[in-house]
């Protein structure tokens, strides 16, 4: 292990993932302090990453695969291991071309067979492991071994913090004097969502005299639902006005979030807000897979098989209850 100095942990697609993953830095630098832990992403999970005390440096794929000369420029990193978290062939071959000495992969993928020299038997579909400890596993070539830690101790090893807030105004709407929940209605389809009405129906059912409702979202997903948010001065349409850097930071300065399986859950539960996340039952989608990590998450499950075409069979009055139980 003396011989790995630089290590890169890749996983390439959304925020939720991208959150889950994290913890794998926490514990390459409790093992290895000196090690230098590099995450390669996607340019948009930049702000994510960049919360994470563990990352010292990061990579944005979308612009290194423009690059013509990315494999001479991998070589001159001097990178020591790859961790292929997310499989992706094309990073898989360049890493291979560069002949990085430690290229870690899962054996269910044929294409590691031809990429990657150290490969971890498991699989993730029919686990009834949690997403974040599921990941740990492709750390066994560097630490020797796998550890199925708590859930308690991953969140503690994503060493999550809000970035320092802008002067985006929509931060002076929170109200001290009520309880800041935000509304995530949509999932860009990462996930089977409640619905929009359900989320409306909620916003009408919280007591104006104690709660501050903020719906939040993409400019996109506003468009689809902006004009039916319900008036009042204590219900907010914030769908398009933050960056996620920006939305990161009105989370951590809000009470609670309310969201299907997406990322602003996760961002929610790693700074640890009362989080409240609906979800479907079946494999492999259920929270026994995706739950967010932190000390304040409440789950609801659909009473139901869930379908991509349907909401999630979760009633207003449920939530209601348990926004109300986590805020008393």
């Amino acid at each position: 292990m003396n011989t790995i100095k630089r290590i890169v942990i890749s996983r390439t697609d959304s925020i939720g993932d991208v959150a889950l993953t994290l913890p794998l830095a926490g514990i390459l630098k409790e093992q290895y302090p000196e090690i230098k832990v590099i995450f390669l992403g996607q340019g948009y999970t930049e702000p994510i990453i960049r919360c994470c005390a563990y990352v010292d440096e990061i990579w944005k794929w979308d612009e290194i695969e423009k690059n013509p000369n990315k494999t001479e420029w991998l070589k001159e990193q001097k990178v020591d291991a790859f961790i292929h978290v997310f499989p992706r062939k094309e990073i898989a071959k360049w890493v291979k071309k560069a002949k990085v000495k430690n290229r870690i992969g899962t054996s269910h993928r044929l294409f590691h067979f031809l990429t990657c020299n150290k490969r971890v038997n498991f699989t993730r579909k029919n686990s009834d492991l949690h997403e974040a400890q599921l990941n740990t596993k492709l750390l066994l070539p560097i630490v020797g071994y796998s550890a199925e830690l708590s859930l308690d101790k991953l969140y503690e090893l994503a060493g999550f913090s809000s970035p320092k807030p802008t002067d985006n105004p929509v931060y002076d709407l929170l109200n001290k004097e009520k309880i800041d929940v935000i509304l995530h209605a949509k999932s860009q389809g990462s996930a089977i969502e409640w619905g929009v009405e359900s989320f409306i129906e909620l916003a009408k059912a919280l007591p104006a005299n104690q709660f501050n409702i903020f719906f939040t979202g993409t400019e996109k997903e506003g468009k689809l639902f902006r004009e039916r948010i319900p008036s009042g001065n204590h219900i907010h349409d914030l769908t398009g006005k933050m960056t996620l850097s920006e939305l990161i930071t009105f989370i951590c300065k809000a009470d609670a979030l309310v969201a299907a399986s997406t990322g602003p859950l996760h961002i929610a539960g790693l700074l640890d807000k009362l989080t409240v996340g609906l979800f479907a039952p079946q494999k492999p989608i259920h929270p026994g897979r995706w739950r967010p990590l932190g000390n304040k998450v409440e789950i609801l499950e659909a009473k139901k098989i869930a379908s991509p075409t349907q909401p999630l069979n979760i009633s207003v009055r449920d939530v209601v209850q348990r926004v109300e139980k986590l805020t008393s």
